[in-house]
């Protein structure tokens, strides 16, 4: 007869389950805190709860949504509420034999608006979620892409497991949030209009609410904690996955198919513990409230008995009490709801950890017009997983200048290509661009004057054509200027011979690593800066293609108005012959800047392209001491 609010995913029970985390301490002490943990513990997983909050708030901002929602709750909040009151006064009225037309019309109202009160709910809700959750991806993805490539510990799978179900989750947390006031005025008001009744029904029912909340703060506490590991082994699970899918062909080609399936697999039974604890922990304070409130709502009806057979109480006051306990009770059934908020809760810490990373900070500076694109070190050093891998790196490259970065593994090459481009950050010391520091720079600016190929290129912009054109920047670019970049990487030819040519598919075509490489090598000769970074793009490429590669690098590009400085990774003796100068790094630290030639006359630098000492015939320890 009576619409209950307390046995829906909407209404009192929501509502309380929001307001129940209101009390936290400032967020950015919380956020500090996340950036100092490791991101893949179970702990520091998650961005700390104050951080949630804030991420949630700000991505569910304000609106005609939220003011709705809100709105829709404390009205169906307030016809909850006044129903019971009118049901008991019409009864009252048809048991003295009066007109209770107008009481009956009332209740009838009422129940209409209860139904539509909950519809607007529900429509209301489903759409401040689904957009809540569509920013808080956005927002991951605009921040991952802020920070500096590679300066997290998140892998591929685990990213996209925070990014998607972690945002779904995280998204449902607004709508309870901004039905808060709601939350409190069916419980409290039903505990009100109890004690309007009568103080002594409420006296009854209020006895029973210590149990009642150190129930629920049990569960809180424990469902928390399982939430936690719950989705840090799911994000384990989706990175191991992600991880043996991109290396299939490693895995066929190894036998190790079982291997690997055990080895993604390997989080499940912990995955499987979590998920029994939290239906133990649910199931058994589902028991014990299912206990506890029917015992607050039977001596609340046994008082209202008492009274009315006393006369204090009417029968549509006995009617009203009873509903207006099942009411106040409805806190109960918190324990069914709650979970699902303490999993919105534990997802947002999950985003909000990745939120904590430090975002690439620019500047407003802009370059000098017609700069020759000087690169200078300055003192840097730089520091990756707890160990230094450059050291006081200072280095000059005059500009219009090629610098081939020579050294063997590990001696920081790929690390020095990404300092000089900022693509990374350096610990201590400065990168500068014609005088002008990068971190100082505009970010704009600062891409449009430093252009990259890599060794392992990404195909982004959907067709052929649009890969290499993200080299031009933003906007259309010009076919001209792509089909003069991929001539120039030795593309061109093969492109033409796809059915599609320049508007093929990236994802619908296969192509070798060399022919990847041409690509990326495109995209970067596409590009009109005045730095060129090529870390170790060239690898893939066979001897006479890499030669006219390196022919057009070095020369004056056909579609470029003046040459560019270059900085090459270079990994043979001949990308490093062709080059103006010569940087041989060995532990870090710049140990000679000079000619390839002059070089080459010191034995330990001719071990870098032929690592059998035995091959080298001109391998003499005191040359070696003497030579640059």
């Amino acid at each position: 007869m009576f619409p209950s609010r307390t046995l829906k995913g909407r209404g009192a029970v929501s509502r309380f389950g929001s307001a129940a985390g209101r009390d936290r301490p400032p967020w950015r002490r919380s956020l500090r805190r996340t950036a100092r943990g490791s991101p893949d513990s179970a702990a520091g997983a998650g961005g700390g709860a104050e951080g949630a909050r804030s991420l949630i708030l700000e991505a569910a901002r304000p609106g005609t949504r939220t003011l709705a929602l809100f709105l829709a709750g404390t009205a169906a909040a307030a016809v909850t509420l006044l129903l019971p009151a009118v049901l008991g006064r019409a009864l009252d009225a048809l048991l003295a034999g009066e007109d209770a037309g107008r009481w009956l019309a009332l209740c009838a109202a009422l129940a209409g608006a209860a139904v539509l009160c909950d519809a607007a709910e529900t429509v209301l809700t489903g759409t401040l979620n689904s957009r809540t959750a569509a920013r808080l991806r956005t927002g991951l993805v605009r921040h991952l892409l802020s920070a500096a490539p590679g300066a997290h510990r998140f892998s591929a799978g685990d990213l996209v497991t925070r990014g998607t179900l972690n945002a779904a989750h995280a998204g449902t947390a607004p709508s309870a949030a901004a039905s808060a006031f709601a939350a409190l005025a069916l419980p409290v008001g039903g505990v009100v209009a109890l004690a309007l009744l009568d103080p002594r029904l409420a006296a009854v029912f209020l006895a029973g609410i210590p149990l009642l909340a150190l129930l629920l703060r049990a569960f809180l506490r424990t469902t928390s904690d399982c939430v936690t590991r719950y989705q840090h082994e799911q994000g384990r699970v989706a990175g191991r996955l992600v991880e043996v899918l991109d290396g299939a062909r490693t895995v066929a080609a190894a036998g190790t198919y079982e291997r690997e399936v055990d080895r993604v697999q390997g989080p499940l039974p912990a995955l499987s513990r979590q998920g029994h604890r939290m239906w133990h922990v649910q199931g058994r304070s589902t028991a014990q409230a299912a206990v506890l409130v029917p015992l607050l709502q039977i001596g609340v009806v046994g008082a209202g008995g008492l009274l009315l057979a006393a006369g204090e109480l009417s029968v549509g006051g006995l009617v009203a009490a009873a509903r207006y306990a099942v009411l106040a009770a409805g806190v109960g059934g918190l324990v069914g709801h709650l979970n699902g908020l303490v999993r919105a809760r534990g997802a947002a810490r999950r985003l909000a950890g990745v939120h904590a990373l430090p975002p690439l900070r620019h500047g407003t500076a802009r370059l000098p017009d017609g700069g020759p694109g000087r690169l200078e070190l300055r003192g840097v050093r730089a520091v990756r997983d707890g160990a230094t891998v450059l050291d006081a790196v200072d280095l000059t490259v005059p500009g219009g200048a090629t610098a081939a970065v020579v050294g063997p593994s590990g001696s920081g090459k790929s690390l020095l290509a990404a300092l000089a481009g900022r693509l990374a950050e350096p610990e201590a010391g400065r990168v500068l661009l014609d005088g002008v520091d990068l971190a100082e720079l505009e970010r704009s600016e600062l891409r449009r004057a430093v252009g990259y190929a890599f060794a392992r290129p990404a195909l982004l912009g959907g067709t052929l054509a649009g890969t290499i054109g993200l080299g031009a920047g933003p906007g259309r670019p010009d076919p001209e200027r792509v089909a003069a970049a991929a001539r120039d990487a030795c593309a061109d030819t093969f492109i033409r011979t796809l059915p599609a040519g320049y508007d093929t598919a990236c994802a619908d075509v296969r192509l070798s690593g060399g022919e990847i490489q041409r690509l990326g090598l495109a995209r970067a000769f596409a590009h009109r800066g005045r730095l060129l970074i090529l870390d170790d793009a060239t690898s893939s490429l066979d001897t006479a293609t890499e030669l006219r590669v390196t022919e057009a690098l070095l020369g004056t590009v056909a579609h470029t108005r003046r040459p560019r400085t270059r900085l090459i990774v270079a990994h043979r003796a001949s990308t490093a012959a062709r080059a103006d100068l010569t940087v041989w790094l060995e532990a870090g630290r710049v140990r000679a800047v000079a000619p390839h030639d002059r070089l080459w006359q010191n034995p330990a630098y001719r071990r870098l392209f032929t690592p059998d000492p035995y091959s080298d015939p001109y391998s003499d320890p005191a040359a070696e001491a003497e030579a640059p």
